[in-house]
């Protein structure tokens, strides 16, 4: 047993600087601008750099000092730790609510052989953030760690929870490892070169006053002056770089990826810079999600995700956990099937009715409809193209009315619906937190009301909705639902 006090890694303390140091980037760029200029006349003028530098000094001696004042240690069935720049504090984590421990290695732990251990906790209050961190052990250490907390909570075979048994059997069985062919059909469809252009665009509009917008736009008027095709072809190009730049951050995320059970918990490795491991108890699950975005749809291929009670809202892994980043859909049930045996994945789904189409037609071109008509007003006859738009936008939804489904059956409700992404979700009733029946008045004059069914992922909400059902079918999986 680590019963005695340890600290992290030094390199903690350098964690510690960087991470406050991100928090003062605007400030220090402010200063730097005010105290720039080639000659200066009085020491007064350097007052800006002396407050900057001394901001930074301030920022690592606290980063130092959180480090030395950072302890921890199992002790009694407890994680114990004492923490604190000015005000010593104590945290007493009983072994019986740690949920999981995520480990994750960056670039600054790599070299040393080091580790973060994100501790998971069942009941966290504060939904923002996890019960605890340990920013920067030994690999060893944490290992250890996870075997001590993992052996303790052995001691009961089962784990039952909302009249759902699990059995804890030892067992290290890999249920998902993506093959190179995954790895490029995903990098190439990921649809990350739009994230990419418009993480461009903010991080240039943060220097607005720096660009020279009027010498940029007098090249663009040459560029115009030189011709169409240039400037298609300058978009193209643009498009390109960022598509392969998407590929390249999709590569180097999922690296790798691996779905192992074991213990009665999955266990998800994946990354190249940074290596993360996530452990998901299976009785935190509380639904499957199956997404499909169109270019892999064509392929046949799809994603799936698990809603997971726990986790913080502010963490972004913790609030969308892959379980499965790609694969053949028709693979799907056969690879879950024998893990998740409460669950049915070979369903068919009952859909929309047919009265529902025109619904969901007009009300996608309603949406683009000002815009349409705005700009053929303005750039008449030209505009006249954007008749385009409103029959893409009609088509969107006729895809939309396409996919609506639903099926339930036992305890198992099953939902289906497209926004840009075609999503197929599987729900227990006992996971349910939440239904909801609304109806418009149009929807009323042709019997049509939509479902909303809502369960706990990561310290918030998820909603599934179903729009333009029958009025019967919403009825009949309410009344399921009450009973």
């Amino acid at each position: 047993m680590m019963s005695n006090y340890k600290r992290l890694h030094p390199i903690t303390a350098i964690s510690n600087f960087l991470k406050e140091l991100k928090q003062l980037i605007a400030p220090i760029i402010i200063f730097l601008f005010i105290g720039r200029g080639g000659h200066k006349e009085s020491i007064w003028e350097y007052i800006p750099i002396f407050f900057m530098m001394l901001m930074i000094l301030i920022v690592l001696i606290s980063g130092i000092v959180k480090w030395r004042r950072f302890t921890y240690r199992l002790e009694e069935g407890e994680l114990r730790i004492e923490y604190g720049l000015l005000v010593k504090k104590k945290r007493y984590i009983p072994f019986e609510r740690i949920q999981s421990l995520d480990l994750s290695e960056g670039i600054l732990h790599r070299p040393f052989g080091l580790v973060k251990v994100k501790i998971e906790t069942a009941g966290n209050s504060n939904v923002t953030e996890a019960e605890a961190e340990l920013t920067a052990i030994k690999k060893s250490e944490a290992d250890e760690i996870q075997q001590i907390i993992t052996e303790a909570k052995k001691s009961s075979v089962k784990i039952e929870t909302n009249d759902v048994t699990f059995d804890v059997e030892q067992s290290n069985e890999i249920i998902y490892q993506i093959s190179n062919k995954e790895m490029f059909i995903m990098a190439s469809t990921s649809g990350g070169a739009g994230v990419i252009v418009s993480a461009l665009l903010a991080f240039i509009s943060q220097f607005n006053e720096m660009i020279p917008y009027e010498k940029i736009f007098k090249e663009l008027s040459h560029l115009v002056e030189s011709g169409v095709f240039l400037i298609i072809f300058l978009i193209v190009l643009i498009l390109l770089v960022a598509w392969i730049g998407s590929i390249v951050v999709t590569l180097i995320k999922y690296n790798g990826f691996t779905t192992k059970l074991s213990d009665g918990n999955f266990i998800i490795t994946r990354g190249l810079l940074e290596r993360r491991q996530t452990t998901i108890p299976l009785h935190r699950i509380q639904a499957v999600r199956i997404t499909e975005n169109p270019l892999r749809q064509l392929w046949g291929y799809a994603s799936v995700f698990i809603e997971s009670a726990g986790g913080s809202v502010a963490d972004k892994e913790s609030m969308n956990v892959v379980l499965i980043p790609i694969v053949k859909k028709s693979k799907i049930p056969s690879i879950l099937g024998d893990v998740l045996t409460d669950y049915n994945f070979h369903t068919s789904f009952h859909k929309a009715p047919s009265r529902a189409k025109n619904r969901y037609i007009i009300r996608e071109i309603l949406k683009v409809l000002p815009i349409s008509a705005g700009l053929a007003i303005a750039f008449w006859p030209i505009g006249l193209l954007s008749i385009i738009l409103l029959a893409f936008f009609a088509v969107f939804g006729l895809l939309r009315y396409r996919a609506a489904g639903w099926r339930v059956e036992q305890d198992q409700l099953s939902l289906r619906y497209r926004g840009l992404l075609k999503h197929t979700i599987f729900m227990r009733k006992n996971r349910i937190q939440s239904m909801m029946v609304k109806q418009s008045w149009f929807q009323r004059k042709l019997h049509l009301a939509s479902i909303f069914s809502t369960v706990k992922s990561s310290g918030s909400r998820k909603t599934s909705k179903v729009y333009h059902l029958e009025l019967s079918d919403v009825n009949r999986i309410y009344q399921w639902y009450r009973k």
